[in-house]
C-alpha cells in the first residue's frame, strides 16, 4: 500500500487530511505544492476539474475533496473510527460537515478580504456561524460526544485560520464564543491535532500576501 498526499502547508483543508491520517496512525508521503508559482503535473493530472489540494493518492488512485477524503480514510481504515457507529449519528455528522463547509471558511474570507463595512458584515456573519456551532456542541466534550470524532476533524482543521480572522476583524474568538475557544484548546491538546496544524503567524503572513495579490492592501 502506498499513500501520497498532495499538500500545501497553509491549507486548512489539507490539515483535515493530515489530521485524519495522524488519527489513524498511517504513514504517507507528502508532496508540497506550489499553488502560486506553478502546480505540479501530478496535481493537474490527479485533480483536473479543480486543480487544487488536497489530493490523496492511494496506490496511485486519486481521492479528491477534503471531506470526501476523510470519509474515504475512515471507511478504508475503520479503526479508530471517526464517524459514529449509529446511522442517525452519522447523518448528523454529515449534516454538520456540510454546514461547516458552506460557512466557516467562506465567511472568514469575507473578513480578511473585506474593507470597512464588508469586514463588519463578515464578522457579524461569522459570529452567527459560531453560535450555531456552539449549539451543536452543547455540553459535550467533543462534537462526537466524549470521543474526538469526524466533525471535530472537520472544524478544528479550519480553526488554524481563526487568528487571521481575529487580526483583520478586530475580535477574539475567546471573548465572542468562549465555548468554541475552550473546545479548540482541548482539541489542540491532542498530539495528532497539534502536529497537523500550521504556524498561525505563517498563515497571517500568507493572508497578507493574498490581500496584496488581490489588491486589498
Amino acid at each position: 500500500m502506498s499513500l501520497k498526499l498532495l499538500d500545501f502547508w497553509g491549507s486548512p483543508f489539507a490539515v483535515r487530511v493530515r489530521l485524519a491520517l495522524a488519527e489513524k496512525g498511517l504513514s504517507y508521503e507528502s508532496q508540497e505544492e506550489d499553488l502560486f508559482g506553478g502546480k505540479s503535473e501530478l496535481l493537474l493530472k490527479s485533480n483536473p476539474i479543480y486543480e487544487k489540494v488536497p489530493v490523496l493518492l492511494h496506490d496511485a488512485k486519486p481521492v479528491l475533496e477534503s471531506a470526501n477524503i476523510v470519509y474515504y480514510i475512515d471507511e478504508t481504515w475503520p479503526k479508530p473510527q471517526l464517524l459514529p457507529a449509529c446511522s442517525y449519528a452519522r447523518s448528523r455528522a454529515r449534516f454538520w460537515t456540510d454546514f461547516i463547509d458552506k460557512n466557516v471558511f467562506d465567511v472568514g474570507r469575507k473578513i480578511w478580504m473585506g474593507k470597512g463595512a464588508e469586514v463588519e458584515a463578515g464578522k457579524d456573519e461569522f459570529m452567527q456561524v459560531l453560535k450555531k456551532l456552539e449549539g451543536a456542541l452543547g455540553e459535550r466534550e467533543y462534537y462526537g460526544g466524549e470521543e474526538f470524532g469526524f466533525v471535530d476533524v472537520m472544524l478544528v482543521s479550519l480553526s488554524c485560520w481563526f487568528p487571521t480572522y481575529e487580526k483583520y476583524g478586530g475580535f477574539k474568538v475567546a471573548e465572542e464564543s468562549p465555548k468554541i475557544a475552550a473546545w479548540i484548546k482541548k482539541c489542540y491538546e491532542r498530539e495528532t491535532v497539534a502536529k497537523s496544524m500550521p504556524d498561525p503567524h505563517r498563515v497571517i503572513e500568507l493572508v497578507g500576501m493574498l490581500r496584496k495579490m488581490h489588491g486589498v492592501d
